[in-house]
């Protein structure tokens, strides 16, 4: 078969697909390029799940009849000043989204420049181009995308339903305004009435203002700033408390020189630094800008420019689990403020069963006449048992009857002493243990409650860390070694893992066929179950990755040893024992959950025990 040339629309139609895969993409391009012409106010409609329609109208700068005639040309663009590829600084710059656009869809092209006597308008239906013609425009730019995909009928089977394809369209909205936090945002659809992103400062209050607005006032409230600088790389931005996560990563905000991205090496490191203080199945909220020279990220990895590449990744990925690390670590102890309201939400009044009635029988009527005595003998109701109850002073006889004990014990908020100076700190003084689980203390606005077996955990977890990182973890020797019964495979994955074990102060050996002899175990946990802990390494040692670093096995290691090292639920604790590890989670990074993820305590302010009871 001869080689031919194919016709310039089909070709626009086979470029498209690189560049608009869905109605989303359409959106992306759109309020990029208004961005990029300078735009303060940006309004995106979206009809039919974008298949319909999408109209951006922006308050840019606006073109005249020559640039518009230009625009719809193939990688015609006014972002590339000369040939350097590495410089760029606008989000668009390859001239493709116009006419890929054009050669799918219906496309008009409204705009009018600054200073400009009227607007003009240009049309591209399915890839057949319509001279520019004077059009009604107060200023701007308006591009309105309808019947997307008609000349292309077979893309529009791989599209989802309107309300998926609508909501992916939203979330691209969602993350440009992010971005820029400076420019107005306006989002109509047919499901939910518009919605307006003000503008805001563009800073770090700003920012926070406008996660508010993307994410809701929860993840303002519940977010944390940073910042790091490393090589000439920036890193600035916001970060969730590990106990507000959602189950997946889309309210994970990247951004590279304000280009919103999707980096894998970027989304792994913020894991990184979030493992020991999420579950592997929870993710993080947060909005981290990048700031780098431009020569130094290649955005020219694919059209869809989501994807970059970093010349020294290494040096990226560092930046981002240091700055995390060291923020997250510094914070006060402190976990979601929705806890307290979900666990608000959760109580809720018991209902009582109604006490039965005393039956009431009514005395004879005296008279002269004999009564005979009926068949069922009359159930008689000792009146005088209700005064052998105690009255309460001020109830009178006629309430004397009411069921009201006296205290089975002696319940006096006033019977532990509390240290002065106690209620005024973030965990407050203990006062009472509750089913040798949970410790209740008092601050001076509220309550917190305690869970004394996952603080403890936290507590040895970062011994262990901070042993290892500066000296090694201190062993303490068995007097008699301990031989531990395994299966032989489990065995012999702790075999091979002796040296990394033996790192964390767990000096094992094999013994025998499925037996390992512990000598020395670290100091921290000398108190522990042995068995019970080489037991449960040997389950955990199946799922270990090699290719992870030596520091992370290691961490995962301690991980479980700090869950057998820490103080049980179920043991009784004394008052100065509590109040001692409330004062050590107050001193502990990360004290707000355990390894495991788990919040180690909950905050209740008056406010809401007032809730509770229905007093607010």
């Amino acid at each position: 078969m001869a080689i031919r040339r194919l016709p310039p629309v089909l070709i626009d139609r086979i470029a498209a697909g690189e560049v608009v895969e869905r109605p989303a993409a359409v959106v992306k391009e759109l309020v990029e390029n208004a961005l990029d012409a300078g735009a303060r106010a940006i309004e995106v409609v979206i009809q039919g799940g974008g298949r319909r329609l999408v109209r951006v109208t922006d308050d840019g700068g606006g073109m005249g009849p020559d640039d518009l005639a230009l625009c719809v040309e193939r990688h015609a663009t006014s972002k590339l000043d000369g040939e350097d590829l590495l410089a760029i600084s606008t989000l668009g710059f390859r001239g493709e989204a116009l006419p890929s656009i054009g050669a799918v869809a219906h496309l008009a092209i409204t705009s009018r420049p600054r200073g400009a006597e009227h607007a003009f308008e240009i049309r591209v239906d399915g890839g057949v181009v319509t001279p520019p013609r004077p059009a009604a425009l107060s200023g701007g730019t308006r591009v309105e995308v309808r019947d997307l995909f008609f000349a292309t009928p077979a893309r529009l089977k791989f599209l989802k339903s309107d309300r998926a394809e609508g909501a992916a369209a939203a979330d691209v909205v969602r993350r440009l305004a992010l971005a820029r936090p400076d420019v107005a945002f306006t989002l109509a659809t047919e499901e939910k009435a518009a919605v307006t992103f003000p503008a805001r400062s563009d800073d770090s209050q700003g920012r926070n203002a406008r996660l508010a607005d993307v994410l809701g006032a929860d993840a303002g409230r519940n977010t944390i700033p940073v910042f790091g600088v490393r090589d000439e790389v920036t890193l600035e931005g916001l970060v969730g408390l590990p106990t507000f996560s959602k189950a997946n990563s889309l309210s994970q905000f990247l951004f590279v020189n304000g280009r919103p991205v999707r980096d894998k090496l970027l989304m792994g490191a913020v894991r990184a630094a979030y493992s020991d203080l999420l579950p592997s199945d929870r993710f993080p909220v947060l909005a981290l800008f990048f700031v780098l020279d431009p020569r130094d990220v290649d955005v020219n990895v694919h059209p869809a420019k989501t994807e970059v590449r970093f010349r020294d990744g290494g040096n990226v990925r560092a930046l981002v689990v240091r700055t995390l690390t060291d923020a997250l670590g510094a914070r006060l102890p402190s976990t979601s403020a929705t806890m307290a309201e979900r666990l608000v939400a959760l109580a809720r009044v018991p209902e009582l069963e109604p006490r039965p009635a005393p039956l009431m029988v009514q005395a004879p009527r005296v008279s002269s006449f004999a009564v005979p005595r009926p068949a069922t003998p009359m159930l008689d109701y000792d009146w005088r048992a209700s005064s052998s109850r105690p009255i309460l002073p001020g109830l009178g006889e006629e309430q004397a009857d009411l069921d009201i004990a006296p205290p089975s014990a002696d319940a006096r908020a006033d019977a532990t002493p509390i240290a002065a100076g106690d209620l005024d700190r973030p965990l407050g003084a203990a006062r009472a243990q509750l089913h040798e689980t949970y410790i209740v203390a008092q601050t001076r606005d509220g309550l917190v409650l305690v869970d004394q077996h996952a603080a403890h955990e936290r507590l040895v977890y970062e011994k262990l860390k901070a042993a290892l990182a500066r000296d090694g973890v201190a062993r303490q020797g068995l007097l008699i070694p301990a031989v531990v019964d395994l299966d032989p495979a489990d065995a012999d994955r702790l075999a091979e893992r002796a040296a990394d074990l033996a790192a964390l102060g767990l000096v094992l050996e094999p013994f025998g066929h499925g037996a390992v002899l512990v000598r020395e175990v670290p100091a921290l946990l000398k108190d522990a179950d042995v068995s019970r802990l080489v037991a449960d390494l040997a389950e955990h040692a199946a799922e270990w990755d090699d290719a992870l670093p030596l520091e992370r096995r290691l961490l995962h290691v301690a991980a479980t040893m700090a869950c057998h090292g820490s103080v049980r639920a179920g043991r009784r604790l004394r008052v100065e024992e509590m109040n001692a590890l409330l004062r050590e989670m107050e001193e502990t990074p990360n004290a707000g959950e355990c390894n495991h993820g788990r919040p180690t305590f909950v905050t209740l302010s008056l406010k809401d025990v007032e809730k509770l009871f229905a007093r607010r």
